[in-house]
């Protein structure tokens, strides 16, 4: 495991995502809400939101919340003008990361990532210095249930499914961006519990950390994330079992 996946089931471990619950449900109401506005509300005929709204559920957002959300974005509701943007820049111990944001003010958002990352032994990249190490990968998530990953693998490897990695609760299948239906069709048809879904940018090469580099850079993660206008944070970090048990220690 590594990168981004690695540093969210950290924070599972530590709690932080139930403490967070109010954050995450804004996150995932912006980017129904950009979706809509860029495919229109039928999720039906738009992958990325069906995708945002699926996302919603799985995390037990309320159904008025996700309507309000469409609707502010196919304007049938008044919302904030919205603007996505990407930022490259590298942590801590020389880690590579990748940061969505969503904004109502870029000149805000740049000063303040900018900031952020400076603060924190980091610094602003140019582009394509940073992404050309991350791959856009589709990450479907679902209970383990007293099945094995071998048996999350043979309901997938047909599907077009690139790899299956275990957590303590639950199995993290990858695959192509255009697998992501038939892949989450044969989940669900082998009985598997979907419980998370979304597309991540997943590290090629990644860079193993240890000790206050270790410490220093999960910190500046915690500290994008936690900042309103970052919808996504990506890295390259990888820390070992036995650090990371010191860590949490």
């Amino acid at each position: 495991m590594a990168g981004h996946s690695k540093w969210a089931n950290i924070k599972h471990r530590k709690g932080a995502v139930d403490a967070k619950r109010g954050k995450i449900f804004t996150k995932i109401a912006k980017e129904i809400t950009i979706a809509a506005r860029l495919g229109g509300g039928d999720p039906g005929s738009n992958p990325r939101l069906r995708l945002a709204i699926q996302s919603a559920r799985a995390v037990n957002m309320p159904n008025d919340n996700i309507k309000r959300a469409v609707q502010k974005g196919t304007g049938e509701l008044e919302g904030q003008q919205l603007e996505e943007m990407m930022f490259e820049g590298y942590g801590p111990g020389g880690i590579g990361l990748l940061i969505e944001c969503v904004s109502d003010n870029r000149n805000r958002t740049v000063a303040d990532i900018r900031r952020i990352l400076g603060k924190n032994n980091g610094s602003m990249a140019d582009a394509g210095a940073v992404a050309w190490n991350f791959s856009r990968k589709t990450l479907i998530s679902v209970e383990q249930g007293g099945k094995s990953e071998e048996d999350v693998l043979m309901a997938v490897l047909d599907a077009g499914a690139e790899d299956v990695k275990a957590t303590e609760e639950s199995f993290d299948v990858y695959a192509p961006t255009d697998s992501f239906e038939p892949v989450r069709s044969a989940l669900e048809a082998a009985g598997f519990t979907v419980t998370a879904a979304s597309l991540e940018y997943v590290p090629n090469q990644t860079l193993e950390l240890g000790g206050a580099d270790a410490v220093a850079a999960l910190k500046l993660l915690d500290l994008l994330d936690d900042y309103d206008d970052v919808q996504n944070v990506y890295s390259n970090l990888d820390i070992n079992e036995e650090e990371l048990a010191k860590m949490e220690g």
